[in-house]
């Protein structure tokens, strides 16, 4: 091989690495359709695909800047962080878990909390970072959220909430289940002073959430495909030793059986959120 057939052949080498790396970061194949779009396209489409409507898996912050008006929200309690009462450990202790999520995300938990406006109307509203430890709803997490709904009913406020969870934290045993029992005691004090909570539930919304504060909203709405339910189908289906029907724990499945309120793409979230801000005064 001549110099000049080496250096062609590694310049070649190079050039297809390289344009490899920038289709990647330009282009995005649908989980769903299998089409493959912009990036930019995808953004601009709220993180849904254009061709067939799927909604990619997005941050918490991501959620909640789709609905609060741009540079108006105000992180509360972003310095709670959890401990580890039981001193638990599986394949690693609990407390080296919690910091490695922590320098991971760089987030203190998994549900981020706050007010903003919403189209200038002032709400409050806390959403779940599912990559923190897949959501889960630890003794922190219960915490946050019983906060947030004490500082709207301080502030006369209504209260949206955004769920993506895997339920509640395992590693907090008894302590992450009571968290169930004190959210929906703090949501029935907002009832009881005529504030409304609207549920968004998102993929995945299941454990011990689903069975808590997300199915305590005065409205609940849905994202387009996300599973949404309490024990996985499996267990169900040995429970009931019944096939399930198709499409079972999705949020279409939950509309047609009344589970749910709506199932809206998120384009529409912040215009139907606002109108039901209005509704409720």
């Amino acid at each position: 091989m001549g110099l000049r057939s080496f250096l062609l052949e590694k310049i070649q080498k190079v050039t297809v690495g390289k344009r490899k790396e920038i289709q990647k970061d330009i282009w995005v194949k649908c989980d769903k359709c299998g089409e493959v779009s912009y990036k930019d396209d995808i953004i601009n489409n709220f993180h849904t695909c254009p061709a067939c409507g799927y909604h990619f898996k997005v941050g918490a912050m991501d959620k909640i800047n789709m609905i609060i008006d741009a540079g108006s929200f105000v992180e509360i309690d972003a310095n709670l962080k959890s401990l580890d009462p039981l001193q638990f450990k599986d394949t690693k202790k609990y407390i080296d878990r919690i910091r490695d999520t922590v320098k991971k995300t760089s987030l203190n938990e998994a549900f981020i909390s706050g007010y903003g406006t919403v189209y200038k109307k002032t709400v409050h509203i806390g959403a779940f970072e599912f990559s923190f430890l897949g959501g889960s709803m630890g003794s922190v997490v219960g915490e946050k959220i019983t906060r947030l709904i004490e500082s709207a009913i301080a502030n006369k406020n209504h209260v949206i909430t955004i769920s993506c969870s895997g339920g509640a934290r395992m590693q907090e045993s008894i302590l992450s289940l009571m968290q169930m029992a004190k959210t929906s005691a703090a949501l029935k004090k907002l009832s009881n002073k005529g504030l409304a909570h609207i549920s968004i539930l998102t993929d995945p919304t299941t454990g011990g959430v689903t069975a808590s504060f997300a199915m305590l909203g005065d409205v609940h709405i849905a994202e387009p495909g996300a599973l949404i339910g309490f024990a996985g189908p499996r267990v169900i289906e040995q429970t009931i030793r019944q096939k399930l029907p198709e499409g079972f724990q999705t949020a279409e499945f939950l509309l047609q059986h009344g589970m749910v309120d709506m199932v809206l793409h998120r384009k529409e979230w912040k215009d139907t959120i606002y109108k039901l801000l209005q509704f409720f005064g």
